[in-house]
């Protein structure tokens, strides 16, 4: 592994994870958050927020590794790594460790 490419899927993941993702998205994703009921019946789903933010990291993973394959199965692991994270079976270290090696695995993927 190349540490160029793992440092661009780092920050990839960064921005993603932390930049783009607002407090909508963040609170929206988990489906035991109150904010739908506040909201009201126009907020969009839990799922469409958790897939729109999965599809991001998809999308960042297929622009750095050039490899769409690579961004379907990204979108697909985040989803359940994010969806056990809201139902409080991650911890947020135990989150962010499962989708640093997910990047792991990519540039795997990529050099061999």
């Amino acid at each position: 592994m190349t540490f160029e490419l793992f440092f661009k899927m780092l920050i990839g993941h960064v921005v993603c994870d932390f930049v783009l993702q607002n407090d909508a998205m963040g609170a929206g994703k988990n489906r035991s958050s109150v904010l739908a009921e506040q909201r009201g019946p126009q907020f969009p789903k839990w799922y469409y927020w958790m897939t729109a933010h999965a599809l991001v990291h998809g999308g960042a993973v297929y622009l750095i590794t050039a490899n769409p394959f690579l961004g379907l199965i990204e979108t697909a692991l985040h989803w359940i790594i994010d969806f056990g994270k809201c139902e409080g079976r991650l911890s947020v270290a135990q989150d962010q460790s499962l989708h640093i090696l997910c990047k792991i695995g990519y540039c795997w993927w990529v050099i061999y």
